[in-house]
């Protein structure tokens, strides 16, 4: 794969299926296919076959979305054979391919993607890309940025954590929390920096002490940042949240997209880049490890840290988001939030959304990137992530998982997930922060 040094089975060769076990009727359907990491070359032959166990159906109910444009659907004849072949064709590539197979109640899906290295991005590049980003990061460097630490009470000896606010040129300041051993050397600790997936008023949008405490004690330490991705307020009551979700940030994703200075990801970048800016301010920093990791939207973050700022050193991204919007204009499906599916001006998004497209942010990039890519997943879709890390030039770790959507909610296949892909991610992170 072109500059990939590795791309990470992600499943038990062995026992390459998926689908659902009901206890009740003994049922169970199991897909399998031909390409152990569902990652094949055009000229390549894939088939997909079904296991069929205590079946009680005549028929088996078929789908194939192929680009994530347009589902195919047929019935299958169950011959009674212990397998059943569902599809088995030679690719052509680049594609991708979902197939579903729904037996009664229950149901089993699995994807592919072929020639993922010849994704590329839906909309060209800006000439003036990277002049509009050096204009933005050095008013960023000559504002006058105030920094407020407000210390917290000792959650865990031996470590210091503040709740900070930076402000900075985006139209919110960036907030989070931020931890560090309490006696660390100069020059001595890595940067971590973790991002959130999207929304406002869940838990999983908010920043928490426990999460930068958590990478603040890895390795031999870390100056580690827990940022939220819109400047809220951290530690508030939930009526806080749901007063930002339900008002200013309704729909923030899709706010601006026809004007570069109106664009809520702009806000969201030029945050995570003074986050970066007082983190590489810090004494302890070593000046060499910056570590940005995130799920989803957060992943989408992590890669734009690696885009916008060569001190990022490491990418840790799972099910990335943000990558190629651009792929609606060109057959396939682009990533959330789906800029150019909705009815804003399109000539005006074309002149806009480029320059906040990971797919062009990454060009640049010579961070090693971790990548996790469900080959299921209709949020996130693969084709949009390749085009995305197709343009990095550092090092690449894919793992791609032919049973994961944008979720794991496939709980029989938690054990294959947590062995094949968690583990390797984890050992990753262990070993690049000790």
């Amino acid at each position: 794969m072109k500059h990939t040094e590795k791309v990470v089975l992600a499943t038990l060769i062995i026992t390459f299926s998926l689908g659902f076990r009901t206890s009740s009727s003994g049922q169970e359907i199991l897909l399998k296919q031909s390409g152990e990491n569902g990652t094949y070359q055009s000229g390549q032959n894939a088939r997909i076959t079904m296991v069929l166990e205590k079946i009680e159906t005549d028929t088996v109910s078929f789908a194939i979305l192929k680009d994530f444009t347009e589902w195919q659907t047929k019935k299958i004849v169950n011959t009674g054979n212990d397998t059943l072949e569902l599809f088995s064709e030679t690719l052509s590539g680049p594609a991708t391919y979902i197939f579903v197979a729904r037996v009664n109640d229950q149901s089993a899906s699995i994807g592919l993607i072929v020639d993922p290295e010849k994704y590329i991005p839906g909309t060209r590049r800006p000439r003036d890309f990277n002049s509009y980003w050096k204009r933005e990061k050095r008013r960023l460097k000559v504002s006058h940025r105030t920094t407020v630490e407000e210390s917290l009470p000792v959650i865990d000896p031996g470590y210091l954590c503040f709740n900070v606010e930076l402000n900075c040129t985006a139209p919110e300041p960036a907030r989070g929390y931020f931890a560090k051993p309490v006696s660390a050397k100069a020059k001595s600790l890595p940067i971590v920096v973790y991002f959130h997936a999207a929304g406002v008023s869940g838990y999983w949008c908010r920043s928490e002490p426990g999460i930068a405490l958590r990478y603040a004690k890895m390795g031999k330490g870390a100056l580690a940042f827990d940022l939220n991705a819109h400047g809220m307020l951290n530690g508030q009551p939930d009526e806080y949240y749901t007063s930002l979700e339900n008002g200013k940030l309704k729909n923030y994703a899709q706010q601006g997209l026809e004007d570069k200075k109106d664009i809520y990801f702009r806000g969201m970048y030029l945050r995570l880049l003074s986050t970066l800016d007082f983190l590489t301010s810090q004494p302890e920093w070593d000046g060499k490890r910056i570590l940005v990791i995130g799920e989803s939207q957060g992943g989408g973050q992590a890669l734009a840290a690696a885009g916008l700022d060569k001190r990022v050193s490491a990418v840790i991204a799972t099910v990335p988001a943000m990558c190629d919007w651009g792929g609606s204009l060109v057959g396939r499906k682009g990533s959330w939030p789906y800029p150019f599916e909705t009815e804003n001006d399109r000539e005006r998004m074309l002149s806009v959304l480029p320059y906040f497209d990971i797919a062009h942010i990454l060009k640049d990039s010579e961070a090693t990137i971790v990548a996790e890519i469900g080959l299921i997943d209709q949020t996130c879709p693969s084709s949009a992530v390749f085009a995305a890390l197709n343009q990095a030039k550092g090092k690449k770790i894919i793992f791609t998982v032919p049973y994961r959507g944008h979720h794991m909610t496939q709980p029989e296949y938690n054990e294959t997930w947590e062995n094949n892909v968690l583990r390797q991610i984890d050992a990753f992170t262990h070993e690049y922060l000790k």
